[in-house]
């Protein structure tokens, strides 16, 4: 029998933050989860954040974790008929063991974080949700990320856990995403029934295309799970984000990873991270007749020093948003408005017009909680292009 053709190893780019999804094909054993792959995968871990790199792993497994347990300790057996509620049941059951499992390859302490579809649809609940998992990163803990499967139901859904990673990169603005699998990466066709394949060592801005060569639901062309890998990946690549395909089976492949050398797929985005998500910002819809209304200082420091927006330089907050919209940033000096920028306000309409004027260490004694010092953060604004001295149509 052929030989399959191996991957060759090439190099990735600098990376400071990103997400590694692990399924569960690479925890589940006998009786559980196995710790086989999982030892090396903690280890490519741990060198990253040696490296003073920072990760989230998203992690399938909680059921079978669960189904261990309902059959090992309660002598119960899956009921015929109750899908939904029995994987709901079986997430709930294994969701501790999951945890329990992967804190046991690290010293620091792990972090559940259980997110639902309306974590991520909700804008409010995504600024609480990226805000934790950032902060939770900032102290030194290692996020562990699953979707709440005890309360999703199938309409609701976020979807896999390949779908689940790339939306985890966005909301903590990841540099690349890093799916193991439990194949090298992706080939032109199935390497099992087509010993000559050829690996596709690097996919620019994948497109129909490659989706299509992933195969279908049901298909036999489909390895692995390809097509959800290539779907989150075109998610990922979205919002700026490149995505690495590895063999998670192969302790020298995920070795080799955290020195910055892969034998896998890169699928590049068509963009960088700061790039998509600038042009989010320039073009997606503003709330109708919101906006924060700055000071000529405060302008000068969001044009000339690029500076994240305080309370002190808030004169004002028009029209009435949320926590969460995206509101234009108008400058009034002497009698003159002009637009300077669009950006995601930290605050609401009313909390702005309670802490305008106000030191940033005021907040919270204002307010009774805090959102951050920022009224908008630099990396959630975005300037106009216009002459600074145009006369906006307010």
């Amino acid at each position: 029998m052929s030989m399959r053709i191996a991957f060759t190893e090439q190099t990735i780019p600098g990376w400071k933050r990103g997400v590694l999804k692990v399924g569960s094909s690479l925890l589940a054993g006998d009786g559980g989860l196995s710790p086989r792959n999982a030892q090396h995968l903690a280890a490519f871990v741990e060198a990253c954040q040696a490296q003073g790199r920072e990760l989230v792993i998203v992690s399938s497994g909680a059921v079978a974790a669960g189904r261990a347990i309902l059959q090992a300790a309660l002598h119960a057996t899956p009921r015929p008929g109750a899908a939904m509620a029995e994987r709901q049941a079986l997430a709930a059951l294994g969701q501790a063991k999951l945890m329990a499992f992967w804190q046991g390859f690290f010293a620091r302490p792990v972090a559940q974080v259980l997110l639902t579809h309306d974590d991520v649809r909700n804008r409010r609940r995504y600024l609480n949700a990226r805000a934790t998992l950032r902060e939770l990163l900032r102290c030194g803990a290692l996020p562990i990320v699953n979707e709440n499967d005890t309360v999703s139901v199938d309409e609701l859904k976020l979807g896999d856990n390949d779908t689940l990673g790339a939306i985890v990169a966005a909301l903590i603005d990841a540099d690349v995403l890093f799916i193991a699998t439990d194949i090298d990466g992706l080939y032109d066709a199935d390497p099992r029934a087509y010993p000559t394949a050829r690996p596709m060592e690097r996919v620019t801005d994948p497109g129909d295309s490659i989706l299509a060569m992933a195969g279908g639901a049901g298909s036999n062309v489909g390895t692995g799970g390809m097509r959800t890998k290539i779907l989150a990946a075109q998610r990922a690549g979205a919002a700026g984000i490149d995505t690495v395909l590895f063999n998670g089976t192969l302790e020298a492949v995920s070795r080799a990873l955290a020195e910055g050398r892969l034998s896998g797929t890169r699928l590049v985005a068509a963009r960088s991270r700061v790039a998509a998500r600038k042009h989010w910002l320039r073009h997606a819809p503003v709330e109708q007749g919101a906006a924060i209304l700055i000071d000529a200082g405060a302008a000068a420091a969001l044009i000339d020093k690029g500076a994240s927006l305080l309370p002190i330089g808030v004169a004002d907050a028009q029209g009435e948003f949320r926590r969460g919209d995206l509101v234009e940033v108008i400058c009034v000096d002497a009698g003159r408005t002009r637009s300077v920028a669009r950006g995601v306000t930290q605050y609401s309409a009313a909390d702005i017009r309670r802490i305008a004027r106000r030191r940033s260490q005021d907040i919270e004694s204002i307010l009774g909680y805090n959102y951050g010092d920022t009224i908008v953060h630099r990396d959630d604004l975005s300037l106009h292009a216009s002459n600074p001295n145009e006369v906006a149509d307010v």
